[in-house]
């Protein structure tokens, strides 16, 4: 995977326990353009996780969009994904490469601490996130990550940087113009009105600003 593919709307999925709710509302996202997803799922049976993490990977197979599983390298490896996302305890980088192989894409969750993503970055990693940049309904007690980050990760880092945590269609403009090249989100996405649409709209600001 070539780092300079790896921009645009970054889609994480809701944990519904609602199987065709998540699908559909996946396939809505997809069809807007979206071309990353990744599968979070804590709630579920592994079983369960299993059987979504397949639909979703032949979903996104039909979209030419990739699929990372989050902090799962087992799950991602089970179902062939195209990638994993580890956070701080979910194992190295490295180990992760091993096992999924040189074309699988790694992530790493920084934080708001640049020395991580320079480590990150050394040890392999495809791309590395920052947050949460807003205050998110979704971890209300994250640590906030300036925007900064962002640019300092554009002068000093070789890979994409990707932005979560409170990301609206009214606020990411400032944090693509920030620097960052994907932009990670849940909620102003999957409950919007028109999920497509909203995809679509979230990838176009990629576009005014190239």
């Amino acid at each position: 995977m070539m780092h300079s593919e790896l921009r645009g709307l970054y889609a994480i999925t809701p944990e519904y326990t609602n199987r065709r709710q998540l699908l559909a509302e996946a396939e809505a996202v997809l069809s807007g353009g979206c071309r990353w997803l990744q599968f979070r799922d804590k709630l579920s049976l592994s079983e369960e996780r299993r059987q979504r993490a397949d639909e979703l990977l032949a979903l996104c197979r039909r979209h030419g969009a990739a699929l990372i599983i989050n902090d799962d390298v087992e799950l991602a490896d089970a179902v062939g994904a195209h990638g994993v996302h580890l956070g701080r305890d979910d194992g190295s980088i490295e180990a992760a490469r091993r096992r999924l192989g040189d074309h699988a894409i790694v992530g790493a969750s920084c934080y708001n601490d640049f020395a991580l993503a320079q480590a990150a970055e050394m040890e392999g990693a495809d791309y590395i996130a920052f947050g949460a940049i807003h205050p998110s309904p979704t971890k209300p007690a994250a640590t906030r990550a300036p925007l900064s980050l962002f640019t300092h990760a554009r002068q000093k880092l070789a890979i994409p940087a990707c932005a979560i945590g409170g990301i609206t269609l009214a606020n990411a403009p400032d944090v693509i113009a920030a620097g960052a090249d994907l932009i990670a989100v849940i909620t102003d996405l999957f409950s919007a009105p028109d999920i497509a649409e909203r995809a679509a709209a979230f990838q176009g600001l990629f576009k005014e600003s190239q």
